[in-house]
């Protein structure tokens, strides 16, 4: 799920008497269990009026006396050690997962600064990343092309059954990423089920996670331009790319964001510009299923008119749908590969006084032409798939496809 180009600057709200930063990002929704691109932190101002939904019949302040009745008896009856801090993290975590939504969740400390670490891109950990899916199991989006987890074999869709020989059932995304964490060098077992009937078993090395979330070539007169997360350089570095494709005048582009979990909104906003005029849509946020934000492309389409193909799969999510939404509705691209992911919420970062933060679910994206792609995904223009054999034998029948498709 990262670089990027500039960020805007993120004013400061006054909430209960203190300043916060209000960090406000599309979030591909997955913590990344080693990569460490969980997607967030777009830094774009996020209005306190448009946070009035359904939600506002709710009471101000909640009763807690039944709260504390379940402490009391706790206290006086459980049979075993318990520490005050890891109950006060308990009741947050509860209170955030009893939203029903798999990527509203609560960090304490700790968890807040792996975060941060890991929109940098750089962690430790096997180089993928999580999300639940409908059946509220934990699941892989998407393993990060040449890390530990693509290496072993696991894909994206991949269901996790077990870790280290304990049920993954029930368990959260942050508690899962915690337990498949650790030092370089140390294994970590999994247990997973592919397509809901295959159970395979896996024992991989944990290693450094270093990831550029842009790279690019030209072959045989294409640039190939891939986005393996977005970040706050991706569109700095993108930038670059577009315009070294451009000087060398290139027969087409290819942008490639397999694989891809998706990361900072503007950060896609800023990608898909580079094709797009101001006047053009990249998409809409709607709460309660009314708009309450479009945001338009930024100018300096450096591949305006240049013929583009995308590339996608089932581990592109998020921004990378975005992306892909915004210049498939436009007529600017087409799409060839495996239908995207499907993850169409944006998240909210919401810092907190004592270190730790709420990452809370606070709109859902829909492409220009209106379209919601959450659980559904975006299907591509030309379908195809990328098969183990392919994978096994260095073949790459998309991108194939995608050069046949320029050289028309």
């Amino acid at each position: 799920m990262t670089s990027h180009a500039t960020i805007p600057k993120q004013p400061e709200e006054k909430t209960k008497g203190r300043s916060i930063r209000v960090l406000y990002a599309l979030l591909a929704g997955v913590i990344v269990f080693a990569l460490g691109v969980n997607v967030g932190n777009g830094r774009l101002q996020f209005n306190r009026q448009q946070s009035i939904n359904s939600n506002s019949q709710l009471p101000a302040d909640l009763d807690y006396a039944s709260v504390e009745a379940i402490y009391d008896k706790l206290r006086t009856s459980y049979d075993g050690e318990l520490k005050a801090d890891q109950l006060m993290d308990g009741i947050k975590q509860g209170l955030a997962q009893a939203s029903g939504d798999p990527y509203t969740e609560y960090f304490n400390t700790k968890a807040a600064g792996e975060f941060n670490d890991e929109l940098n891109g750089s962690f430790t950990g096997i180089g993928a990343e999580l999300s639940k899916n409908a059946a509220d199991n934990i699941e892989i989006i998407s393993p990060i092309a040449g890390y530990p987890a693509e290496k072993a074999g696991l894909k994206a869709k991949d269901v996790i059954a077990e870790i280290d020989g304990k049920s993954a059932v029930g368990i959260t995304v942050t508690e899962a990423v915690s337990k498949i964490r650790g030092e370089a060098n140390t294994k970590v077992k999994l247990k997973v089920i592919r397509n809901n009937k295959e159970e395979l078993n896996f024992e991989i090395t944990r290693a450094q996670i270093t990831v550029a979330s842009v790279k690019h070539e030209i072959v045989d007169g294409i640039g190939i331009l891939t986005i393996s997360r977005f970040g706050s350089d991706t569109v700095k570095l993108a930038t670059e790319a577009a315009q070294e494709f451009k000087n060398a005048n290139v027969r087409g582009v290819i942008l490639d964001m397999r694989g891809n979990p998706g990361g900072l909104l503007d950060a896609a906003v800023g990608l898909s510009s580079l094709w797009l005029d101001r006047s053009q849509v990249v998409l809409q946020e709607k709460r309660d299923g009314k708009v309450i934000k479009t945001f338009n492309a930024t100018g300096n389409p450096i591949l305006k008119g240049m013929k583009t193909v995308v590339l996608i799969n089932g581990g592109s999510a998020s921004a990378s749908e975005i992306t892909a939404g915004a210049l498939q509705d436009n007529k600017v691209a087409t799409l060839i590969g495996e239908k995207s992911y499907g993850k169409g919420s944006v998240q909210q970062i919401l810092p907190l006084a004592d270190g730790s933060m709420l990452k809370v679910t606070s709109a859902h994206w829909f492409t220009p032409s209106g379209n919601g792609i959450d659980k559904k995904g975006i299907e591509p223009t030309q379908k195809v798939e990328r098969t183990d054999d392919d994978f096994k034998n260095g073949r790459d029948p998309q991108k194939d496809a995608a050069i046949a498709e320029l050289k028309k």
